[in-house]
This record gives C-alpha cells, sequence and structure tokens, in this order.
C-alpha cells in the first residue's frame, strides 16, 4: 500500500448573475468595424450570423449593486458548504480573473487589494495563514489554478484549497463592436482537497502551454470602435477572432491529447469532456477534431456539455460553472458518477492552453 496523495474535488458552487440579455437587446447598438467605419448591415442580419456562427442566444450580465469579488464570494460560500468543511481550515484561497473589480460606473481596474483578500474578507475568515491571491492568466486562469492547487497539495504544503473563477466581461465589452454578444459574467468555484488513495483518483494529469512569441496580441485592450468614442480613451476588450478560431483548433485538441496520454488514458475512457465556453461551433470544431486525432469518426453524444447558448462566454467561470450545474442535476441529460473520467481544457489570452484529466 502506497497511499498516493491526491487532488479530489470535494465542493462546488456557481453564481450566475439575474440580468438575462437576449440577442434582441442588441438591436439598437450602432456597430463598427475596426478601422471606424459604420457597418450598414441590418443589426437583425448582424445579430443571426452572430448566433449561426457562436450558437450563442442569451447571457448573463451582472447587476449594478455587485462586482466580481462579490460574484466570487458567492460561488465561493456554496463550494465551502458543498464540501462541509470548516472555511478556516483552508489553507489557500486562488481567485483567478482579469480584470479585477470593475464598477458598473467606472472603468479603472481595481486589484487592491487582490480579490481573494476580498473573498476572504466576504467569507468572514480569521485564520491567518489562510493565503489569498489572485491568478491572472486569460481564460485558462481557473483551470490553471487548479493545477496550482495540485501543486501544492501534491508537494503537502496543503491540504484544502478554494479555487475560483470570477469575471465581469460586460464592463469591458465595446458596445460597438460585434464581439461584445459574445461576452458575459459570473463565477464557479470548487474546494480541493488532499487523499490518500492506492488506486488513482481526481487530478490524474495536467499540461500547459504558452505561444506568446507568435500570438500574445490576439487578444488586447483597445479603444472603441466608434470613433467619437474612441477619443475618450476607455479601454475595451479585443479580439483577433478568425486567428483566434484557427490557432485553437490547430492546438486545443493535441494538447487534451498529450494529456490523456501522460495520464495513460484513452480518449474512449473519458466521459465527459468540459471545455472554456468561446464559441459553440469552435468548441465543436476542436471535439471533432480531437476525436479524428485518435480516428474516430462518430463522438459519443453529449460527451461535451455545453451551457454558452444561454449563459455565453463568461472567461474563467466558465467551466467551474458548468462542472457545478452537472454535479448539481441541472443541466438536462447530464450526470457525472464515481469512477468517471472528465477531460478539461482551456484556451485564451496569452495565448494560453491547458489541459487537466480528473477522476471521480
Amino acid at each position: 500500500m502506497n497511499n498516493t496523495v491526491y487532488s479530489v474535488i470535494t465542493g462546488t458552487g456557481n453564481y450566475l448573475p439575474e440580468k438575462r440579455v437576449k440577442n434582441d437587446d442588441f438591436l439598437d447598438n450602432d456597430f463598427y468595424e475596426k478601422n471606424g467605419k459604420k457597418i450598414l448591415s441590418p443589426n437583425q442580419e448582424i445579430i443571426d450570423k452572430f448566433l449561426e456562427i457562436t450558437t450563442i442566444a442569451e447571457r448573463r450580465y451582472i447587476t449594478d449593486d455587485l462586482t466580481t469579488s462579490d460574484m466570487a464570494s458567492y460561488a465561493a460560500a456554496q463550494a465551502v458548504e458543498s464540501a462541509d468543511i470548516d472555511k478556516e481550515d483552508l489553507d489557500y484561497i486562488i481567485v483567478a480573473h482579469n480584470f479585477g473589480d470593475i464598477r458598473h460606473d467606472n472603468k479603472q481596474v481595481n486589484i487592491v487589494p487582490s480579490l481573494a483578500a476580498r473573498v476572504k474578507y466576504n467569507l468572514k475568515i480569521k485564520n491567518p495563514f489562510t493565503v489569498a491571491y489572485d491568478l491572472p492568466f486569460g481564460c485558462p486562469g481557473w483551470l490553471q489554478g487548479v493545477i496550482q492547487a495540485d501543486y501544492f497539495i501534491k508537494s503537502g504544503d496543503a491540504e484544502k484549497i478554494l479555487v475560483i473563477g470570477a469575471e465581469t466581461l460586460s464592463r469591458i465589452s465595446d458596445p460597438h463592436d460585434r464581439d461584445c454578444m459574445l461576452y458575459a459574467d459570473g463565477a464557479g468555484a470548487v474546494v480541493l482537497e488532499a487523499e490518500k488513495s492506492d488506486d488513482p483518483v481526481g487530478i490524474l494529469a495536467h499540461k500547459t502551454r504558452s505561444d506568446t512569441f507568435l500570438y500574445s496580441k490576439m487578444l488586447y485592450m483597445g479603444k472603441s470602435y466608434k470613433p467619437e468614442k474612441a477619443d475618450k480613451g476607455d479601454l475595451f476588450l479585443k479580439m483577433n477572432g478568425r486567428r483566434l478560431y484557427q490557432y485553437a483548433l490547430e492546438t486545443v485538441p493535441q494538447a487534451i491529447k498529450d494529456c490523456l496520454e501522460k495520464s495513460n488514458t484513452h480518449i474512449s475512457e473519458v466521459k465527459k469532456v468540459l471545455i472554456h465556453q468561446a464559441n459553440g461551433k469552435m468548441d465543436d470544431a476542436i471535439l471533432k477534431r480531437l476525436y479524428g486525432l485518435y480516428d474516430i469518426a462518430e463522438i459519443p453524444g453529449n460527451v461535451m456539455p455545453m451551457t454558452i447558448a444561454y449563459l455565453g462566454n463568461s472567461s474563467v467561470a466558465t467551466i467551474p460553472t458548468l462542472l457545478d450545474l452537472i454535479l448539481r442535476n441541472k443541466l438536462e441529460d447530464n450526470t457525472i458518477s464515481k469512477g468517471d473520467i472528465l477531460a478539461f481544457a482551456s484556451v485564451g489570452a496569452g495565448m494560453n492552453i491547458n489541459s487537466l484529466v480528473y477522476k471521480m
């Protein structure tokens, strides 16, 4: 008996903002091209094409009275309750985000103190040895936080870690850029604990890559596409969508396969592929190419559960929210049982990619 230490998810939680924003809510927007020229196509045509490309029909926006750390705290409280642990026993609180606590009336980045410190305060944790810090890593930030937690647990440095992904993309998106319809807000969280086991369980393997030399500028902060608004100097999230799509399709499937091989797992053993919900059609193409790497033409049904059609792209929050919804039986026709193997993957600003194989 070797009693190997594994990192196991014992609790999950999420926060979905109350405000629902449908595609028709963008009918009155003035959309512009990157060069500042107004798009003359009717907005209904723009929206219909957007839906066809992304599968997004609805998204959630945070209400004016809340910030990212508020959402993170709500999701964290759920996860701690779900894990049935004493919050004072947490060794780390890791919060993945990219834009901090941007208020509805002020777009200045607000990250002092860190969002993790704010979450710790909101949870009323008094233990000075619960170390709280933030992790900005693009959309793969939450998954990278889980990977860091695994290192802490495997090294013996920690036994209980709270990892949160929270983001408010609605407040840094340009209403005059068609890409603004992609973005959403939300938060998801997990508690990971050390578990000794003779049989592999929890996190089996993970891999991360950063292609910054060639692709660091595919997601960036830039001025509004509307000329009059650009002069004001405010910066908004911008994306080279076509190149990003191509990059993700070329690299993410192989990254997942490499991670599966690292854990000695074949794709046929995977019950669910939980991928960052960035673009419905892109994720479908990634999955098809992943199975193609194994010369499998017929993809199992429901292997990749999706929420993007009605929750949009909430960056670091998409995967933990998805996981929590499944575990709470709130995603129709999708269940996860003990012994199931999950493959996680994300891609985002950096450009960064990570993947993780997990056994329930």
